[in-house]
């Protein structure tokens, strides 16, 4: 299923109605998730921002909406899995970020609203898990396409040697993506059939901490930790010290 094509989700809408109208339907996994632009917010074309809202917000939205009467008659249970690029600020994920952020908080105020139903809704933010993203000749190719899609002016300003740099540093960060995929398997299990199932689930390494950092430490504390876990850009090609002399009369 596409979920940025209406009529598959009308398709897939009509088959799991078919097959539940008599019992309901139990419970919904929204796990569809898609990037594909690592730079900076001024550099991310407003395409990339559309089409990351379009396939994480809108299509588990629409897709939501649409099973929300079977859901309903059943009491069930939805599980939407989420990113911590939601709720933290992550250098150069500002498509994605703002998607999730969007997600997560659709899916917190579906859980208050359908709490008189009894229809339980829970979020899973993963750490980082290896996934068909996880592929370093897909974002060279993207970083090529960027570079040739930006304008001239903020290519000169922050130089193609700051995308490349960006590349080079996801591209090493995808090494500690974790293989195994249990842990998450596992929250969302438990998220459907749970008595009494969380509001949210961490599952990975070090999310604790970087929480922890977020909700208590400075701002500027947050920033640096998030730099040095994922990607700290260098100066852009403007703001060196090489570029400013050369500018000197």
């Amino acid at each position: 299923m596409d979920l940025t094509k209406p009529e598959d989700i009308k398709s897939v809408l009509q088959h799991i109605q078919a097959h539940t109208n008599g019992t309901g339907l139990w419970g919904l996994v929204n796990n569809a998730g898609f990037n594909d632009i690592i730079a900076d917010a001024e550099l991310s074309p407003l395409g990339n921002f559309r089409t990351c809202m379009e396939v994480n917000f809108f299509g588990s939205l629409e897709l939501t909406k649409g099973l929300l009467p079977l859901l309903r008659s059943a009491g069930g249970r939805i599980v939407t899995v989420s990113s911590p690029a939601g709720d933290l600020p992550f250098p150069c994920l500002a498509a994605y970020g703002a998607s999730k952020a969007a997600l997560s908080l659709l899916m917190d105020t579906f859980r208050s609203e359908l709490q008189p139903w009894g229809v339980k809704v829970s979020l899973i933010l993963p750490g980082y898990f290896k996934t068909a993203t996880c592929d370093p000749d897909f974002w060279k190719l993207q970083k090529e396409q960027l570079v040739a899609r930006l304008p001239r002016e903020l290519l000169q300003a922050y130089g193609e040697d700051y995308v490349e740099e960006i590349n080079r540093q996801f591209i090493q960060f995808m090494k500690v993506a974790v293989e195994d995929l249990s842990a998450v398997v596992n929250s969302i299990t438990d998220g459907l059939l749970a008595a009494n199932p969380a509001v949210r689930y961490y599952p990975g390494q070090g999310l604790g901490l970087m929480y922890f950092i977020h909700r208590y430490l400075p701002y500027f504390v947050r920033d640096l930790f998030l730099k040095g876990l994922f990607i700290n850009p260098k100066l852009p090609r403007a703001l060196r010290p090489e570029h400013k002399d050369t500018k000197k009369p």
